[in-house]
């Protein structure tokens, strides 16, 4: 919920709808503390089973959506707030929750004897992507305002590691989900909106890799490699985009075809996030190529994205507020 309106509330400032990126900011801060409250709470109330959590390989990357969303709130208070101080702060607490959490998870479900199938793999898994890439925008934006600017040569660097890196681990992964849609027999309800963030994960490396590219003045080794990072984040972009007719068509055959309801989870989030991200990495892609026509593709997206967290807000809404032991729509 919180990197989903985050990523559409910066998609609407960029595209001069201030007030609406305004009111989606102050929700997302009110998210973004009813959430770190709930899950504060959950580890001192129910230890024992945010451990088993952490040891499930379905839920326990799901630990990683709160690097994530501490990362797009950051950006948040960067660009629509001008708060670089304050979003430093909270790039440093995402950086270390990210390497905490990414490779102590990692070192947790290595460990386990049972190992996922195929046919348990899903969209979900890209988190691990989305998080690192999150961390390494929000460090060169706020490098870029001049907080941490003692640090600036060595966390570029960084920031340009943990981009290229999370590159990788996308591709390996969009390997394993293409390898599971081809090998193994898929029903109707074997697929949810996690299958978008396939896409999503594509369009935070565009991203990282053009705010990269618009901010390589920082250090003379990005400078240095701009035109490398303008044709990789062109790739990244490309295979975002290719990913869209595909997730259409299995949206269309799951629901329209094979006769799945439309209806509300918690997963629908986990759509609305890549569509206000391509939005936004479309927009930063349109800059670092001087490409204006890009700028149009970037506000249908916006709309769009617009449109699916309406939907999916109100489907919140509504799961909450249903009567007792009446079906939530």
């Amino acid at each position: 919920m919180v990197m989903a309106t985050g990523i559409v509330a910066v998609s609407a400032h960029l595209h001069g709808m201030s007030m609406v990126g305004a009111v989606l900011f102050w929700l997302n801060a009110l998210f973004l503390a009813g959430l770190v409250v709930a899950t504060a709470a959950r580890a001192a109330l129910y230890p024992q089973a945010m451990a088993s959590d952490i040891r499930n390989h379905g839920r326990g990357l799901g630990f990683l959506t709160i690097v994530a969303a501490l990362a797009v709130f950051g950006t948040q208070l960067d660009l629509q707030m001008g708060q670089p101080r304050l979003a430093a702060a909270i790039w440093a607490a995402a950086a270390v929750l990210w390497a905490g959490v990414s490779y102590g998870l990692l070192a947790v479900l290595l460990s386990l004897p049972d190992k996922p199938r195929l046919a348990d793999l899903n969209g979900g898994w890209m988190i691990i992507v989305v998080a690192q890439q999150s961390v390494a925008i929000l460090a060169v934006l706020v490098l870029a305002r001049g907080a941490l600017a003692a640090f600036q040569q060595p966390l570029v660097l960084a920031a340009l590691v943990l981009w290229l890196a999370g590159g990788a681990l996308y591709l390996c992964l969009m390997a394993l989900v293409l390898a599971r849609y081809v090998t193994v027999p898929l029903g109707p309800r074997d697929l949810s909106s996690l299958e978008w963030i396939n896409m999503g994960a594509g369009a935070i490396s565009t991203l990282a890799g053009a705010t990269l590219a618009q901010n390589a003045g920082l250090s003379p080794l990005t400078a240095e490699l701009l035109p490398f990072v303008k044709g990789l984040t062109v790739f990244f972009w490309s295979v975002a985009t290719w990913w869209i007719p595909l997730l259409v068509i299995l949206a269309v055959w799951r629901h329209l075809i094979r006769g799945v309801p439309f209806g509300y989870e918690v997963v629908e989030w986990g759509a609305v996030f890549p569509l206000g991200m391509y939005s936004v990495s479309t927009d930063g892609l349109a800059m670092i190529l001087d490409a204006p026509f890009l700028r149009a593709v970037s506000w249908a997206f916006t709309v769009i994205a617009l449109a699916a967290w309406l939907l999916t807000f109100v489907g919140f809404l509504s799961s909450r507020f249903a009567p007792t032991g009446q079906a939530r729509p």
